[in-house]
């Protein structure tokens, strides 16, 4: 096996950390946790790219899962309890390529071999979630909106770094659109695995029937799997299509051409708004907000009517609450001393009926009411004149008149 030389100057030659990748050794840097790494190499190597960077002599590099690795030396000990990973079953006639040949045929879902692996992408309190986004998705973020529809595990995107590699992961219907040198992500921790589908079966059986004319981004399989020709990616969906509370502590990032994370703003839950985060370097990142000043240095999210949010108990009182994990659920207060933890929590939400079809309202104006499906299909959205505002969520106003079912539930989240 033979090993790239090193100089000095990199972040990751002065941490030692090695990795064994293709029959070689590489110099690298750790991503999310572990769950992929950035290799460097002076000499060009197949797959790698020219990206030189100040002070170091390797000048190509490339960004691999940890599931490609053979080997990792020098790693520290992790912090935190890693992500379970996609599990494949050891067989002679079925290895990785069928499985990815499986995860792309609609239909397949049922299949024994597709079903167990698509099951081991497990989800667990404190999941760190991500939603690749476009600039006019970020303004909306930053504006209020919460995370909901489709969505990954930050630990089996983490090796797509750049935005030629994350626009499979779009939702807004512009992937592979040529000239984009940045895309935009939300991270946050997931509050409880029900928040969260799989969308697969029958409940999810008319986003796969939807004709191209009816939908932004790509195609729903069916399997569980992110269309894609390279990569076994295991997507998700917030239950319902519902908005979910945003935690504490999310974030909004940029990446740009050049590889790397750039944090922009992070949420600050009892203030109700976006810190931001990035230096003078990177603000022209923010140029291409709408609505946004890179200079701003604190955004609001506003006063508007949330359509969901988390409810607390504590000393026989009900309160608003905030998820602030890894540490738990507490009562949401602009003080210390009174961010208690709760003794109960819920998501909060608010369902009803239109024209016999199922939907979240997401608010109320003038007698009207803002409805989101929560099973789109052919029939539904043909029932309700629902419009895509990006992949699988569609949005219709009807009169708060025809609305039947209208009601509010808790649903609550074991602590």
């Amino acid at each position: 096996m033979s090993v790239t030389p090193a100089t000095s100057g990199t972040a990751q030659e002065r941490t030692g950390l090695r990795v064994a990748y293709g029959g070689a050794v590489y110099p690298a840097e750790e991503l999310a946790r572990g769950a992929a790494y950035e290799l460097f190499s002076a000499e060009e190597a197949a797959g790698f790219e020219w990206a030189p960077r100040p002070g170091s002599a390797l000048p190509w590099r490339r960004f691999v899962h940890a599931t490609e690795v053979t080997a990792v030396h020098g790693a520290a000990e992790p912090a935190e309890e890693p992500e379970a990973p996609l599990l494949v079953p050891l067989h002679r006639e079925h290895g990785w390529a069928r499985v990815h040949q499986l995860s792309q045929q609609p239909g397949a879902a049922d299949d024994p071999l597709l079903a167990g692996v698509r099951a081991s992408a497990r989800l667990r309190r404190g999941t760190r979630m991500m939603k690749i986004i476009s600039a006019r998705q970020l303004a909306g973020y930053v504006r209020g909106w919460l995370p909901h529809g489709f969505c990954y595990r930050e630990h089996d995107v983490a090796h797509l770094r750049t935005p030629a590699t994350t626009s499979v992961l779009r939702t807004d219907g512009e992937a592979g659109r040529e000239g984009v040198d940045v895309t935009y992500a939300l991270r946050w921790r997931a509050a409880d695995p029900a928040d969260y589908e799989v969308p697969v079966g029958a409940a999810h059986a008319g986003l796969t029937r939807l004709a191209l004319r009816d939908r932004l981004g790509a195609a729903v399989l069916g399997t569980g799997f992110t269309p894609s020709s390279n990569h076994l990616i295991p997507e998700f969906v917030t239950r319902d299509f519902a908005d979910l509370p945003m935690p504490a502590n999310a974030t909004l990032l940029a990446y740009p051409a050049e590889g790397v994370e750039v944090v922009l703003y992070a949420y600050q839950a009892e203030q109700r708004g976006w810190l931001r985060m990035v230096g003078p370097q990177w603000r022209h990142l923010l140029a291409a907000v709408p609505g946004l000043s890179p200079d701003q240095e604190y955004v609001p999210t506003g006063e508007t009517p949330r359509a969901t949010q988390l409810v607390g108990a504590y000393a026989g009182g009900e309160y608003e609450a905030v998820a602030d994990l890894p540490g738990g659920f507490r009562v949401l207060a602009m003080t210390r001393a009174a961010r208690y933890p709760v003794e109960a929590v819920a998501r909060r939400l608010r369902f009803a009926d239109w024209r016999g079809v199922g939907c979240l309202v997401l608010r109320e104006e003038a007698g009207w009411l803002r409805l989101r499906l929560r099973r789109p299909g052919p029939e539904t959205v043909a029932a309700t004149g629902a419009q895509c505002h990006e992949r699988g969520v569609y949005e219709t106003w009807a009169p708060a008149t025809e609305v039947t079912d209208d009601r509010v539930l808790d649903l609550p989240y074991r602590l």
